[in-house]
């Protein structure tokens, strides 16, 4: 079990940054056209460095990939089929539930690349890239297809989702990376430190935006659903997770590396994809603020009690 203080010592810089992120925005400055571009360079260029430089160097072969990866996708997945079964007791209509049902599998992957590497540094860097490997294209699948059946959109067909798939650039740094450590060809001279330069300016930049994206006014209205699905993501999911770690005898560093992506907040592009295929945004926007603002409490005690 890691000691609380010690983890609210890693967590406070994360969740400070995010305050500032708000506060930033709420006050103007450096000004509204600062936080798309910054956003939009964190997302294309400086996480996947950041995961490139790490995985290139990261001991693989000792990380038991298999349990490791049964846990986080089967958790997911259990989770997925209760919220399917509890649809008839959200009280939303078919765009809302399709954001619930973001909110509920979805994770912030600023938020838990920054505590996983204040929590067990490169070590839990290299973990949560695995994760990032696992679970981003899973958790893409399984939204959009709610969102593909209960969205106000319509249908999209499978092809834009693989091209979707494809061309995310944090699956495609992960792989790179990866690809790069087991062949042994490893990154040209040079290129890692430059690649470790870029990579540090990441996680700052990307909670300040997470920060940013936070709207207290989008919970009113469908306070219970909201509050349901975010008991789920940042309670249930954890201890089915923890659970499954048992079961599998994942070792502590690799089960408390789960634990903490399933008891992170849900992600901002939750938000986008709601908007682009006719799910309840403004729904959307409310679980993300929400989550966000009790995971201050809930990841530290799901850390402590389940990591």
């Amino acid at each position: 079990m890691i000691p609380f203080d010690a983890i609210l010592a890693a967590l406070t810089p994360v969740f400070v940054l995010i305050l500032a992120g708000h506060v930033m925005k709420r006050t103007g400055f450096p000004g509204e056209g600062f936080w798309g571009p910054a956003e939009k360079l964190t997302y294309y260029m400086l996480f996947p460095a950041l995961l490139v430089n790490n995985l290139v160097a990261a001991p693989l072969a000792s990380t038991r990939f298999g349990p490791f990866a049964l846990v986080l996708a089967g958790s997911v997945l259990v989770v997925t089929f209760g919220l399917l079964l509890l649809r008839r007791w959200l009280t939303t209509d078919d765009p809302g539930f399709s954001s619930l049902m973001q909110g509920g599998i979805r994770f912030n992957t600023y938020v838990g690349l920054a505590a996983s590497q204040a929590l067990f540094g490169m070590h839990g860097l290299t973990l949560a890239a695995i994760v990032i490997a696992v679970l981003v294209p899973l958790i893409n699948v399984l939204c959009v297809a709610t969102l593909s059946h209960y969205g106000s959109a319509g249908r999209l067909g499978w092809g834009s989702l693989l091209r979707g798939l494809a061309g995310n650039p944090l699956i495609l740094a992960c792989l790179a990376g990866i690809l790069l450590n087991v062949t042994g060809i490893g990154l040209p001279w040079g290129s890692s430190n430059v690649l470790e330069i870029i990579g540090r300016a990441a996680l700052p930049l990307g909670l300040l935006a997470v920060g940013a994206g936070l709207d207290a006014g989008a919970i009113r209205g469908h306070r219970a659903a909201i509050g349901v699905v975010t008991a789920i993501k940042l309670i249930a999911l954890p201890l089915v997770v923890a659970g499954a770690a048992r079961l599998l005898a994942l070792p502590p560093v690799e089960t408390a590396i789960a634990v903490l992506f399933a008891a992170l907040p849900t992600a901002p592009s939750a938000y986008i994809l709601a908007r682009q295929m006719g799910g309840d945004s403004q729904l959307m926007a409310g679980l993300l603020t929400l989550q966000t603002v009790a995971a201050v409490l809930t990841l530290p005690l799901m850390l402590a009690l389940l990591g």
